[in-house]
């Protein structure tokens, strides 16, 4: 199955072979857009070429803005990590969103409990991007596949799985540090601080995911 038109970063391959991660807030036009794009252009540094690694990067909104555009300071956030902003097209979260991800990641925790409450057995591959980060953390990169022997593929679904075995024993410190605030109306300073929150979340997702530390 092939991501939707201009949302995947690889549009080939059998289902086996490809894992999607869906980024998830609320109008699918700030904090997920940004979240995605900086996610893709990540991956772009650590693989070069994306397309031979199977991963596929969307996002969608749980009161998402169907066809609108991302905000304008969402897209200055993005220029400022060199990331493409173009084609964005902003998304509802639908049922087949949720099936088809291998691992969603959302902005706050009722985002989450909106994913996991549609069912899909999404439950055990749905983390606040926060909070996987600090169960990435703690995760020994050594008890991964290689992902130049196994793929990205699988090293991917077995950091999924590990996380969700940690996910009990590592807990927030506070209620508000698996939380990625919403700058929807504010001004960019505030748009910026929230990109730099999001960068230095998704830094150590990417790497323990690729096996790949970042090159800028």
């Amino acid at each position: 199955m092939t991501a939707p038109e201009g949302r995947g970063i690889a549009e080939s391959g059998r289902a086996a072979s490809t894992f999607r991660i869906l980024h998830v807030s609320t109008g699918n036009v700030c904090r997920s857009p940004i979240t995605e794009r900086l996610t893709r252009h990540a991956l772009s540094d650590r693989l070069g070429d994306p397309l031979t690694g199977g991963l596929i990067v969307e996002s969608a909104g749980t009161w998402g803005h169907e066809g609108a555009p991302m905000e304008a300071n969402a897209e200055v956030v993005l220029a400022d990590f060199g990331a493409d902003a173009s084609g964005f097209v902003g998304r509802e979260l639908l049922d087949e969103h949720v099936i088809r991800a291998d691992l969603v990641l959302t902005a706050t925790r009722d985002h989450r409990a909106q994913v996991i409450s549609m069912g899909h057995s999404a439950g055990l591959r749905t983390f606040t991007l926060k909070e996987f980060t600090r169960l990435v953390r703690a995760i020994d990169p050594a008890t991964l596949p290689d992902p130049r022997e196994d793929g990205v593929v699988e090293r991917a679904r077995a950091l999924v799985r590990a996380a969700a075995a940690l996910r009990g024993w590592l807990l927030a410190p506070s209620p508000d540090a698996d939380e990625v605030f919403d700058p929807y109306g504010a001004p960019i300073t505030f748009f910026r601080s929230i990109g730099d929150e999001i960068h230095q979340a998704l830094d150590p997702v990417v790497t323990a995911l690729t096996g790949v530390r970042a090159r800028s």
